[in-house]
């Protein structure tokens, strides 16, 4: 018997738009992107997959780079550690997507911009989530 062929969700378009509505419920309604804007917003948030493994069969779990810009290096912080914080209740469905369990791989660092100099903070976690059959 041949198993299913399973299709992993694009994990940065789950995490872009759950941060993106979850922040603005927090009162932070900055713009949460895979890639920097331009022209670029004084405050933002950056999701980009820098790797993972396939967990399961059926679930994948992709590390993501999470990057925060602020005005300042306290704003910075401060929407790394709201960022942060809203991850860490992202089990569910999101976006019709299955997410069992986030993990912290590496904590909040200050990683000011190398272009600009602008302050940002990153953090990474790996994100267990389901994938889909054909």
């Amino acid at each position: 018997m041949t198993r299913p062929v399973v299709v992993m969700p694009d994990a940065v378009a789950v995490v872009t738009g759950y941060l993106r509505a979850a922040l603005k419920a927090h009162g932070k309604p900055v713009p949460v992107v895979s890639r920097i804007p331009s022209p670029r917003p004084p405050s933002f948030v950056q999701v980009q997959r820098i790797g993972g493994t396939q967990q399961t069969v059926v679930s994948d779990r992709p590390r993501l780079d999470i990057h925060c810009w602020g005005e300042s290096e306290s704003a910075a912080h401060d929407l790394a550690a709201l960022s942060r914080a809203l991850l860490g209740d992202i089990s569910g469905v999101r976006d019709g997507v299955t997410v069992y369990r986030v993990a912290e791989v590496g904590g909040p660092m200050w990683l000011p911009d190398d272009q600009t100099s602008a302050p940002r903070f990153a953090f990474a976690v790996e994100i267990h989530m389901r994938g889909h059959a054909l």
